[in-house]
């Protein structure tokens, strides 16, 4: 008996705290929520340290009089809902009545908010309420939070650095202008601008500033609907694409959260169009009823349920691939000048003709030329020393449809995929360069990468990451990155593409090396620049099975796709009841 107690609305307060505010991310976030529903049209936040030292939250929207200012802090005490009926019918972001009092139990909080007749200004303390005054003001509401976590070191040791606060906090500010381009964002780190939208409604502007202008030039509108769901916005055409999901945004009722099936239904929508480890990018907005959205299901409102989920997977998946069927762009034949080769004149005497030089092989010292035998050289299997023992001896018997090049071997016939073993020779020789002391090209025209202001501010953090790759970015102004000089093996590659990559999986924090990143960005590039459909020569086949059998591993590609096939002898004259 005795053992279960009440807990004090201070310690209460902490613990949720720790499910609502894991982060100064997290503050940032509750705070512009409540903005929103405050109806503003201007929101300004301003950091400090990550926000660890001091971030504030201003807006313009209807604020507060002295009565609710003082209620505010009150935990589950809101404007958003009256009953529990109103819990199947949430329209706005927030709802529970947690966030301020949580936010006030682990900080040092200053509220100054004003509904145009009354303001108040009040100052609490770890959960304390210090002191509550009247304090004249504009209409709106700010809130200045210092001190965060500090009286709680368990949730304070696992901080990261300011930098890397700062860019979760940015995240989630252009995750909000993205969802909400009617509103006016302004952010400001350690008192510089970091990142600000106009709030005219105006949604490729803000994916402009964003994503960048390539993104933009290739968004395309799209609007759709069933009898549940309408879903508005823009998809990014899939000749720009990213290594990551980051830039896939799906909003529920401008809502963001966390609905992975959703996002796998694009993607499925996307896949035809995009090659292995690609991820497209797209903003869509999700409207529909309240009632067939569940917010209530954690405090951070990151997860939700919803009804017919299924029904808006297939909507998804079907109407995005129509969007993207029809706004493909139409190929342009291109008219190239003629290419003239210059040469001296044939003699067309056959008797004049030089004789063809044998090879030549050496023999202790001396040169003996090769015998020559009833099989044509052309045709004669490739052997190698590193690899004899393990790959097949192969000789090029044709080709299969301008695909995949028919050999003979010992088992019975291999059949090549001239495409999958482009791909591999080309990763090999790239990925041996990359191994070797690298040789530096100067590029005529530095590489201009667009992205985020915490990217740049962290430009020493990401140069020491991709030291391993030898590039080097340079800050150029608050939002894009240059490249002036790299290895010579990338130039064969999309570079802007791939030091996006780069980019990207250094917010992402996956592998942070970027040894992984560097080969599957090549084995990605050696598929674009391998062999398709093309008519080879049999000097041609020999020369790409010869390349092959050199290889440390000629069987598998860098994709996991096999290389050749065996058809078995036996099998095959069984076939023919042999």
């Amino acid at each position: 008996m005795g053992k279960i107690r009440k807990l004090d609305a201070q310690t209460a307060n902490m613990i949720a705290a720790g499910e609502v505010v894991e982060r100064p991310m997290g503050v940032i976030k509750e705070l512009i929520e409540n903005a929103i529903d405050a109806e503003s049209t201007r929101i300004d936040i301003l950091i400090e340290e990550g926000g660890m030292k001091k971030l504030t939250v201003r807006d313009n929207g209807t604020g507060m009089d002295s009565e609710d200012a003082r209620l505010a802090f009150e935990r589950h005490a809101t404007s958003k809902i009256k009953n529990q009926n109103d819990l199947w019918s949430i329209s706005t972001m927030g709802f529970r009545g947690e966030a301020l009092p949580s936010i006030a139990s682990v900080s040092k909080l200053t509220m100054i908010t004003g509904d145009g007749e009354d303001a108040t200004k009040i100052v609490t303390e770890y959960g304390e309420i210090m002191s509550v005054s009247n304090y004249p003001c504009d209409q709106g509401t700010e809130i200045t939070v210092e001190g965060l976590f500090y009286r709680t070191p368990a949730r304070l040791k696992h901080m990261k650095s300011g930098a890397y606060e700062a860019s979760l906090i940015q995240d989630v500010i252009m995750k909000f202008a993205l969802s909400r381009p009617d509103i006016a964002f302004h952010f400001y780190n350690n008192g510089r601008e970091a990142f600000r939208t106009t709030g005219q409604s105006d949604l490729l502007e803000v994916i402009y500033t964003v994503f960048g202008r390539s993104a933009a030039e290739n968004a395309l509108p799209v609007e759709f609907s069933d009898f549940d769901y309408r879903v508005s916005g823009y998809l990014v055409r899939p000749s720009v694409n990213r290594a990551s999901r980051s830039m896939m945004h799906l909003f529920l009722n401008s809502r963001m959260v966390r609905t992975y099936s959703l996002y796998k239904a694009v993607q499925e929508a996307y896949s035809a169009y995009l090659p292995d480890g690609r991820y497209p990018m797209c903003v869509l907005n999700i409207e529909m009823d309240p009632h067939l959205l569940d917010v209530n299901v954690h405090p951070s409102k990151w997860e939700v349920r919803l009804s017919k989920e299924k029904q808006l997977e297939y909507l998804l998946q079907d109407e995005v691939r129509k969007a993207l069927r029809e706004g493909m762009p139409v190929p342009q034949p291109s008219v190239k000048e003629a290419a003239f080769t210059y040469y001296e004149p044939m003699s067309f005497d056959i008797d004049s003709l030089p004789e063809e030089k044998q090879p030549e092989e050496k023999k202790e010292g001396k040169k003996e030329p090769v015998r020559k035998e009833a099989v044509p050289a052309e045709s004669r299997p490739p052997v190698t020393e590193k690899s004899a023992a393990v790959f097949p001896e192969m000789r090029v018997i044709g080709q299969y449809r301008d695909s995949y090049i028919l050999c003979a071997v010992p088992a019975g016939l291999a059949v090549v995929d001239q495409h999958t073993a482009s791909a591999c020779i080309f990763f090999e020789k790239v990925r041996t360069q990359l191994n070797e002391s690298p040789l530096m090209s100067d590029l005529l025209i530095p590489v201009t990468l667009h992205c985020p202001d915490d990217l740049v501010q962290r430009c020493d953090e990401v140069n020491a990451a991709a030291a391993d790759l030898n590039i080097v970015f340079e800050p150029f102004g608050h939002d894009t990155l240059l490249v002036r000089s790299v290895p010579v093996w990338m130039k064969d590659t999309d570079m802007e593409s791939l030091l996006k990559d780069i980019l990207d999986l250094f917010r992402d924090e996956k592998n942070i090396r970027f040894e992984k990143l560097a080969k599957d960005s090549i084995a990605r590039t050696a598929a674009r620049y391998a062999l398709s459909k093309k008519n080879l020569t049999t000097d041609e086949m020999n020369a790409l099975i010869r390349d092959l059998a050199k290889l440390e591993n000629p069987f598998v590609s860098p994709s996991g796709k096999p290389v050749f096939i065996i058809l078995n002898e036996r099998d095959l004259l069984k076939e023919f009841r042999r």
